[in-house]
This record gives C-alpha cells, structure tokens and sequence, in this order.
C-alpha cells in the first residue's frame, strides 16, 4: 500500500472542519451598521415558499396592450430566466393566453425584513429595456430614498437611441479600481460582434461627448467618453452598491420584456410548514448526526471515527453549493424535498464508509496484514460505491432536466411540480458529488495517513480481532 505521510491527517482533517464551519455559519463583519458578507452560510439561504412563505402577483400588460401569444411567452420566459439567474428554482409561473395574464408565485429573499410584496414583484418585473442615446437631458428629477439623485424620462437629443441591450451579450457586476485609487461597483458588459462595432462607431462618433446610459426611463449613468472602445467591453458606472450593480446584470443579462407589464393582484403567502418546523427539523438533524457519530466510532473505531469527519465535510460541502459559499455557484432555493435529497445522500455517505470499513474489516479477519487490508478493502469497496452513487446521479440529472427551468417535459408533468422536484434532484446531486469527494477521495486519504502511526497501527482499532497484530 502506498503511505501518505503522517501530518496529511491533521491537515485535512482541520481543512474539512474549518471549512465546513465557515460553510455553516458564514463568514461576515460589520461596516458600521451595515453588514458585509464574505462568505454565506446556511443563513442566507432562500428557504422555499413551504418553509418561509412568499409572494404570489398576477400581471397584464400596461396600457391595455394586445400581447401576442408569442410576446406573452416570451414576457414568461424572461420573468423565469430572471428567477432563475437570483437563484430562486422553487416558484409557480404560468402564462393564461385567453386572458393576457401571467401568475408567478416565489418565496422571499433569505435576508428579507420587511416583506414587502410590491418591492419584490418590482425585481421580476421591471422591463428592463437598456439603451445608450446622445447626451444626458432628462425630463424630470427626484431623489430615492438614499439622497441620491434619479433622473427620469430622456427628451431632446437623448430621446434618441444610439444601441440598446439585444447586443449585449453579457453583463457582470465588477469591481472598478479608479486612478485616484478608490474603487467602484460597476456593471461590465461583454457585446455581441455586432454590439462591439456599433459600441466603436458610438465612441468615435461621441469622443469628449456624453452618453448616456439608461435602464426603461431612468437615467443610471452618463460618462463622457475618453477613448475609442473597439475591444467589445463597455463599463456602467454609478452610485451602485455590490447589491444594485448585482440586480442591474441579472436584468441586463436576461433581457428587456416584449411590453410593459402591469400588476392586477399580489399578495403575501404564508408558509405551508412555517420557520418552527425548520427549528425542528435541524434540531432532529443535530440529535441524528450525534446517534450515527456513536454508532460509526463504536462499531467501525478508526475509520468510524474518520467516517464522522468526512461525512460533516461531505454536509459542509453541500450546504456551500445550495447557499451562494462558492460565488461560481449561485445561491439556491432549498425547499423540503431539497431538504430529503440532502437528507438522502448523507445517508448515501453513511453507506460509503460503513461498506468501506466492512470491507477492511473482513480482509484483516482474512489474515492480511493492515496495510494489505486497507489497501484490498479500499479497492474492493470502489466499485460497489460507484455503481450504487452513480445510479443516483443518473436519476438526479434527469429529475433535473425533466422538471428544471427547461421544462423538457412540463406538458405532461405541469409546471405547478418544476421548482419542487428540481430541488429536490439537485440537492441529490450535489450531496451525492460531496461524498465522492468527502467519504471516497478524502477519507481514504485520512485511513491511509493514520495508519503510519505507530501506537495506532493495531488490528482492532480499524475492526479485526482484539488481539490482532
């Protein structure tokens, strides 16, 4: 067997703790009164509609607008595509041609305080049309509730259009460091071949003029234009917090809306299990976690004991792929079937390390030495966790194909079961991925690093006989 030497062991294992605690809790300070969130943990999940309640709106379009089956489609397919992209996959969204309306149900945000309907509609709803137009005149002026100024309604010069937001083909939220040395919130917007060209002909045509950047009827930017930008890159820049610059790229990227849209009702709705059963159910969760880590350490001792570890870096890694820890992965709705796929696939990992153990333990009552059992039992255990993992990462991506944002088969399931049992496929998955790293790669590493230590190197200690060598 090849040895991994000794202090491997600790490393790891005060990796997986340290990052499964940071994974939990966050990490976060206090700029003032202002909270600065570095890392996310289970606290700003978004809980679904059935854990935390939500709202429920019903829009036409504005202006008794005579919307197309297709426009009315289309408004659909955004308003999800906008849901989709703030990591919202537990809603209700349906599209009712006959009437030119459109009902979307989603739960609040994770950090919502004041529950205000009208506001969260606002996200989802806005049309969102992005244009470049000459100069900076605007109509009236008002300020938001922050001082700042807001500047409505283009008219003279700037009522015309130079480019709008179809060539863009992407938008980020950045970081802008300025030669004074400060930095900015900023939005960066990658264009389309064509976007490029049109975004070199605007900034040759303007440079040393204003123009004007705007979103719907509002004025967010009016830089002056130093350079000639021929490189396909345009940056909004404005009074944007890490926040609004994140809401204006999510708008920006999923599209302006074929029409105005107009809300009839909306309305808050209560949860089906409300926060208590949440409180319960982690702290059945707690009670559970403490009854296998007893259970593992005397049934299995050392590798028992080595399980406990994998299996809380195997939870801390799923929790970071449903809360927004990694920022390559959004923050997803956990809803209560995404809270039984996570259930699941620990006990999937409970199941990896007792057939792993199971495995040494029968080499070492075969008469192998303990390095030819770890290295036997290991090997022969692989293929029996990756036949039975692997069948649930087929099913899990097909739940997700079937019932996700694509909807590739709603017309026979309904869309009412999308957000449900896509979450639940993908907590699935993600739990199942996290102990294929945590109990297969990790914990093997952990075996094989502690059983270079000496006092530690006895049979019974990984499960052969007491009297074992």
């Amino acid at each position: 067997m090849k040895r991994v030497p000794k202090p491997v062991f600790f490393i790891v294992a005060l990796l997986i703790l340290a990052f499964t605690f940071t994974a939990i809790f966050g990490v976060a300070y206090y700029n003032g009164d202002n909270k600065v969130t570095v890392l996310k943990g289970v606290g700003d999940i978004r809980w679904g509609i059935d854990i935390r309640g939500g709202v429920e709106a019903t829009f036409k379009p504005a202006n008794d607008y005579d919307a197309t089956d297709s426009e009315l489609d289309a408004a659909k397919a955004i308003i999800e595509l906008r849901m989709v992209s703030q990591g919202i996959t537990d809603y209700e969204l349906y599209a009712d041609t006959n009437k030119d309306r459109i009902i979307v149900r989603f739960p609040w945000k994770s950090n919502e305080k004041d529950y205000d309907a009208v506001s969260a509609i606002d996200e989802i709803s806005s049309t969102a049309k992005l244009t470049f137009r000459p100069g900076n005149s605007y109509t009236t002026a008002s300020v938001d509730s922050d001082g700042n100024p807001i500047y409505l309604t283009p008219t003279g010069d700037t009522e015309e259009e130079l480019m709008d937001g179809s060539m863009v083909e992407d938008a980020v939220a950045a970081v802008q460091e300025n030669k004074d040395g400060s930095s900015e919130y900023v939005v960066r917007l990658e264009l389309t071949d064509e976007g490029a060209k049109k975004f070199e002909e605007i900034t040759t045509e303007y440079k040393g003029k204003t123009v004007s950047i705007w979103m719907d009827d509002q004025m967010i930017s009016y830089p002056t234009v130093n350079d000639v930008i021929s490189d396909g890159t345009a940056i909004i820049s404005g009074s944007f917090t890490a926040k609004s610059a994140s809401a204006l790229a999510q708008k920006i990227k999923a599209g302006a809306l074929p029409f105005q849209l107009e809300t009839v009702t909306y309305g808050n709705i209560s949860p089906t299990l409300g926060s208590n059963a949440l409180t319960a159910m982690g702290v059945a969760a707690v009670i559970a976690f403490i009854i296998i880590t007893i259970i593992m350490i005397v049934f299995y001792r050392l590798p028992g004991f080595i399980a406990v570890i994998s299996l809380l870096g195997q939870m801390g890694l799923s929790v970071a792929a449903i809360s927004g820890y990694f920022t390559a992965m959004p923050s997803f709705t956990m809803t209560l079937p995404g809270i039984a796929g996570l259930i699941l696939s620990i006990g999937m990992g409970v199941d990896c390390n007792v057939i792993t153990a199971e495995r040494i333990k029968e080499e070492l009552r075969g008469g192998r030495t303990l390095d030819g059992a770890l290295d036997k039992g290991t090997k022969n255990s692989l293929a029996a966790i990756i036949d039975g993992n692997m069948t649930v990462v087929i099913v899990s991506i097909i739940l997700m194909l079937v019932f996700g944002p694509s909807n590739i088969l709603s017309f026979i399931f309904g869309e009412s079961t999308t957000g449900i049992i896509y979450s639940f496929g993908y907590t699935l998955l993600v739990g199942v991925i996290s102990n294929f790293i945590m109990g297969v790669f990790f914990s093997r590493i952990m075996l094989r690093s502690v059983a270079g230590f000496k006092p530690l190197r006895k049979n019974w200690l990984f499960g052969g006989a007491k009297n074992g060598k």
